[in-house]
Order: C-alpha cells, then sequence, then structure tokens
C-alpha cells in the first residue's frame, strides 16, 4: 500500500495553487521548486550565493520533514535568471552536496516569479520507507 505525506511550509499560496512543499510517496520525496523567501521582515539579498543558500535551507527543512536528509537527495534543478550567476550558486550547491553528489541540471530561465529572485532550486530525495514519520 502506498502512503502519501504531503509537507507544508504553510504558504497561502500552497492552497491557492494546489500545491505541497515537498510530497513523499514510500521512499521518494519530491520538494517544489523553491525560491529565496526569507523569513517576514527580511529583504531578498541581491547575490544569488545568499539566495541558493537560503534555497537550500528551505530544502533541507522540507526534508527534515519528511524524515530524510540531504544526504537522501538524488537530484536537483537549478533555475537561474543569469548565466553569471553559475559560479556563485554551484559554489553554494557544491558546499552543501560536496560527498552526496546528486544527479544535477541547471537551466537559464528568463525570469522567475519575483523579479528579485535570481534562483530558484527544486530536489528529489530516496530513503529508507522506515524513517517515515508517517509510519
Amino acid at each position: 500500500m502506498r502512503h502519501r505525506q504531503l509537507i507544508s511550509s504553510g504558504s497561502p499560496w500552497e492552497l491557492t495553487v494546489g500545491y505541497s512543499r515537498a510530497v513523499r510517496v514510500d521512499d521518494r520525496i519530491f520538494i517544489s521548486g523553491t525560491a529565496p523567501q526569507f523569513p517576514q521582515g527580511e529583504d531578498c539579498p541581491d547575490d544569488a550565493g545568499a539566495q541558493a543558500r537560503r534555497c537550500l535551507e528551505i530544502i533541507a527543512e522540507a526534508l527534515a520533514s519528511a524524515g530524510a536528509s540531504i544526504a537522501d537527495v538524488t537530484r536537483t534543478r537549478i533555475y537561474l535568471t543569469d548565466v553569471a550567476d553559475f559560479e556563485a550558486v554551484s559554489r553554494v550547491h557544491g558546499e552543501m552536496f560536496h560527498d552526496v553528489r546528486p544527479a544535477n541540471t541547471c537551466l537559464v530561465v528568463a525570469a522567475l516569479l519575483d523579479p528579485r529572485w535570481k534562483v530558484e532550486i527544486e530536489a528529489e530525495a530516496v530513503t529508507d520507507p522506515e524513517r517515515s514519520p508517517m509510519i
């Protein structure tokens, strides 16, 4: 029997758009495109590396809510609005995933939803189903 767990970040957009921050199905975890959302009152920095770090912090929180960790990540997708930010974002990705080394794709796109955002990151993970908090 398949177990499906929806993980919410509490964003009002989740219900409006009809998505979850992450979805866990058995041992697979899918993390939605994650933008550099900062806590209320904090402005989004202009630095692409700092934005990438924030995206990965949010991803790590979602993974923890699903009973997983960064070590379980098998794939990432990075969306950049400017190819010039590739090095800064890649450096942060490399710090986080140095030992994990997931499959990765990096794309340059025309724009993201907020014009301040320079990067958005998706992730997928596979973990032991016994570690799921829902079982």
